[in-house]
């Protein structure tokens, strides 16, 4: 899925669309944020959170005001289309890195064969691995064949009941040295699904 197109002229950007979601996500919340402090969470730098600002305050999917940014109607309707939603879980052994991210990506499990193509994803932009989960015919598996249930059924009872995931959902995790790397991870991974 892509949400920004890249210049056809001119530098290329430092950030991608993963950065661009997880700054909308991070203003989800209500909460107002100045663009120094959303720079610092997404992980990019200041001109690279203008660039970005600019682009979703053009789409009208931010309000900017003196007080701080603040996501609009319509740009909580466009996040609320992209099928992915951060989750909270921490699979410690299974993913590579001090700091993790997850996100269940909803409907995309037949469009995962190895899981290789998830961590090359999480790999590109600088992590440490991805791991992706997935639950298919009621199994819950980290492919191509580790059955979570059988091998680790502590972990697998708590995404079945922490997450919510449903039939031909996964999960991906981000692995990295810091928390806006394993976000990144994450999200692009799960971006490239669509």
């Amino acid at each position: 899925m892509k949400i920004i197109d890249e210049p056809q002229f001119g530098p290329m950007f430092r950030f991608n669309d993963a950065n661009v979601y997880w700054a909308l996500h991070l203003l989800s919340d209500g909460r107002r944020m100045g663009r120094k402090r959303l720079a610092e969470e997404v992980g990019v730098g200041e001109g690279s959170m203008r660039r970005i600002i600019d682009t979703l305050k053009e789409w009208e999917f931010i309000l900017i005001k003196q007080t701080g940014i603040t996501i609009t109607k319509a740009g909580q309707s466009f996040l609320n289309q992209i099928p992915i939603r951060p989750v909270d879980l921490n699979l410690k052994d299974s993913v590579m890195g001090e700091f993790q991210q997850a996100v269940l990506v909803l409907g995309v499990a037949d469009k995962v064969n190895n899981g290789m193509e998830q961590r090359d994803e999480g790999i590109k932009v600088g992590a440490t691995g991805c791991t992706t989960v997935v639950l298919r015919d009621g199994v819950l598996s980290i492919p191509p064949d580790w059955n979570l249930d059988e091998n680790d059924p502590a972990n697998a009872m708590k995404i079945r009941k922490e997450i919510g995931m449903t039939q031909n959902d996964i999960i991906i995790i981000g692995g990295g040295n810091t928390q806006s790397v394993a976000v990144e991870a994450a999200v692009s991974a799960a971006l490239v699904m669509f």
